[in-house]
Formats: C-alpha cells, structure tokens, sequence
C-alpha cells in the first residue's frame, strides 16, 4: 500500500510540475503580448532561455578565471589588464579547435 501511495504522489507531483510549468508559459505569453504588444509563443521563450543560460554559463566560467571580475556601478565584466583578455581568447579558441578536431600540432 505504501509503494502504491509513493508512485503515485510521484504521478501527482509530476503532473503539478506540468501544470504549473504551462501556466508560467502562459502567463509570460500574455504579459509579452499586453505589455509589448509582440505575439510570441512557447518555443520563444524557451529559445530565450537556452540563449541566456549559455550566455550566463560563459559569463560564469570567467568570472570564476582570475582576472575577471564584476564592475557593480556599470553593471559589466571587468578584465584586469588586455593580457588576461587574450589570453582567455586564446585558450577559447584552442578548446574550440580541439573539440571540433581541427587542432593542428
């Protein structure tokens, strides 16, 4: 009985998660639509979303690298000096190249 009771909380909990997740996505859509007056749908803001977890995962990573850090008057990255920044670029460019298999050497 209590296996029953387990699986099927897991059921209710799992069917509120979509309940609720739909309601998100309808309430973002409308808000868009009233306060923008721009038609958009679902696959919008999911788009946005994968773009901005990227963008913040990036943002992250180098902030966590020494030589970055956060400008809170600007509201910006800041880089100590232009020899951390090429450096960062450099190292980018040859973890692309690898992962890619285009790495020369």
């Amino acid at each position: 009985m209590l296996r029953n009771l387990y699986q099927g909380s897991n059921i209710y909990c799992y069917n509120s998660l979509r309940l609720t997740i739909k309601n998100v996505y309808t309430a973002a859509i409308k808000n868009v639509r009233e306060k923008c007056g721009v038609n958009i749908a679902k696959g919008n803001i999911e788009s946005r979303s994968k773009t901005f977890d990227k963008h913040y995962n990036i943002i992250n990573g180098m902030l966590s690298s020494s030589g970055f850090g956060w400008d809170w008057e600007r509201n910006k990255l800041s880089i100590d000096s232009e020899s951390v920044w090429e450096s960062y670029v450099e190292g980018e460019v040859d973890s692309s190249l690898e992962r890619r298999g285009r790495r020369e050497g």
